[in-house]
């Protein structure tokens, strides 16, 4: 799809949004572009996230749809200041590749990752997963990032 075509088309779908992003995402990696009749279930799977900002109690919460995984299959890495929640979703091995008419459920590997305050401290950062949502929480500031006021004298 071209660019042109994407923005003079008033009515596309969320799904021709993501083609322009893997199209554009593609070239800068040399990865050959998917065919316009090819089968999402192709696309790398990409879990959607939630990233909230309490002010009042200085918490981050960042929750990802992951249905079908369980904690098993999910891996949460800190490192250089940067949370990566990565694992892995297979396809059952009783499953008959042969007769599907649609098939949009993605598997294979996936990764996101997010920046987290410089100073936050692993054991600082808690996880918890319950019907294939993740929700991980961390601190917004550290005590010593935490703004000061200087009174006048």
């Amino acid at each position: 799809m071209a660019l042109t075509t994407f923005f003079t088309e008033p009515f596309y779908s969320l799904a021709d949004f993501d083609r322009l992003f893997d199209e554009a995402f593609n070239a800068r990696t040399s990865v050959a572009p998917r065919q316009q009749g090819d089968n999402s279930a192709s696309r790398p799977m990409r879990p959607r996230m939630d990233l909230h900002e309490d002010q009042e109690k200085n918490l981050v919460t960042a929750t990802f749809e992951l249905p079908g995984l369980s904690k098993e299959n999910v891996q949460i890495d800190v490192r250089d200041n940067v949370l990566t929640v990565s694992g892995e979703s297979t396809i059952t091995s009783e499953r008959d590749e042969k007769g599907y008419s649609v098939r949009e459920r993605r598997y294979g590997k996936f990764s996101r990752s997010l920046p987290i305050p410089q100073g936050i401290k692993p054991e600082e950062i808690k996880a918890s997963m319950e019907n294939g949502v993740l929700t991980v929480t961390f601190p917004r500031t550290t005590p010593e990032q935490a703004p000061k006021r200087i009174t006048i004298s």
